[in-house]
């Protein structure tokens, strides 16, 4: 019996990588009994319509807030006694399970940059889960080698061993028709949740300096709402050129690609990434990326990408004006882009985890 808890399905970042991954952890594997810990609607919707067979598979039914204290009680009542293996695709772990623990570490930025995480609460919740999580745990997943080193950076313990496994692009972003704008002028595009690491008020600050000399709107894709109430200044300076600085709140899946596809560059100025799938994306459907250059962005985006120093305004206005007033730059980026892109695979991704998987069941 191998359990897993899916409560992250339906959420942006982490809920990508459930509906990718566990999917494919169950083809590969149909003679293992499952046990999916979730939403039972959820689970029928992202993974159970797209198997051959579910007769494997049992789903125990979840109710308890996510980083909640119940939920420790409620996952340790639903984990199976059986259960060889208990995987959590994010770093909430029920503290009280003594079998053995795959998990996997998306980032560690409430440990790297612990002034820009919200309140003292949060950050000795992380602190405490992952010192627990790297002492338990049979193995540890993580989307990138930085986020690897930053484990051992930053949780004074014995590790257990961690694979770096890069996460995929969907092969949908690679057929996206660009035939048609989503919007009547040129733009720049952002792609992301409103979090401090996303940096977002420095790259509306860097567009504001350049405003008069570019053509181009700015397009923010994200919850309408986290823009307004996530990050004040944001929310302050974009309000002073309305015709300029769109919000478009959560958008279709169809629309998003489009709007991505047809922006003249994606900018991803971020503080810290333990892998970063937007610009990616991006380079998958042909739009050229500016992205900082910290954390797990260079090793991720490679020669495919330009760079900036996230905390430079300057820095950040002068790459968009030199990209948007370049074609010959922007049309080698396409290039080099889309055979970035190409690299990472949801298929080598579920290969690698699996083989992980297998070698925890001995």
């Amino acid at each position: 019996m191998i359990t897993i808890d899916v409560r992250w399905i339906n959420s942006s970042g982490i809920g990508t990588y459930i509906r990718h991954i566990v999917p494919g952890i169950l083809k590969a594997m149909p003679s293992e009994q499952f046990t999916l810990i979730g939403n039972p609607v959820e689970i029928k919707q992202f993974i159970l319509k797209n198997l051959d067979t579910t007769t494997n598979i049992a789903i125990a039914e979840a109710h308890s807030g996510m980083y909640s204290i119940k939920e420790q009680f409620e996952l340790l009542r639903l984990i199976p006694s059986s259960t060889k293996l208990y995987f959590s695709p994010h770093y909430p772990i029920p503290l009280g399970y003594q079998g053995k623990l795959l998990v996997t570490v998306h980032d560690v930025f409430h440990l790297a940059m612990p002034k820009l995480v919200g309140g003292w609460p949060k950050r000795l919740y992380a602190n405490l889960m992952f010192r627990f999580l790297c002492n338990k745990a049979a193995a540890i997943i993580t989307d990138s080698d930085f986020t690897r080193q930053e484990l051992h950076r930053l949780v004074p313990t014995e590790m257990p061993p961690i694979y770096p496994i890069y996460l995929g692009v969907d092969r949908s972003w690679f057929e996206v028709d660009k035939k048609s704008s989503p919007h009547h002028k040129p733009y720049l595009v952002f792609v992301g949740n409103i979090k401090p690491n996303k940096n977002l008020a420095t790259l509306v600050a860097a567009y504001i300096k350049i405003l008069p000399e570019i053509s181009h709107d700015l397009i923010l894709i994200g919850k309408k709402s986290g823009f307004i109430t996530g990050d004040s200044k944001v929310a302050a300076l974009a309000g002073q050129y309305p015709e300029r600085i769109i919000f478009t709140d959560l958008v279709s899946d169809e629309l998003l690609k489009s709007y991505v596809a047809n922006a003249s560059a994606l900018v991803f100025p971020s503080l810290y990434e333990g892998f970063g799938l937007p610009p990616l994306e991006a380079m998958a459907c042909g739009c050229p990326v500016i992205v900082s250059d910290r954390a797990s962005l260079p090793e991720v985006c490679g020669h495919a990408a330009i760079y900036c120093n996230p905390e430079s305004e300057i820095d950040i206005a002068g790459k968009i004006l030199g990209l948007t007033k370049n074609e010959t730059m922007q049309e080698d980026l396409r290039q080099r882009g889309l055979k970035r892109a190409q690299q990472f695979t949801w298929e080598r991704s579920i290969t690698q985890t699996v083989d992980v998987v297998r070698k925890l069941l001995g």
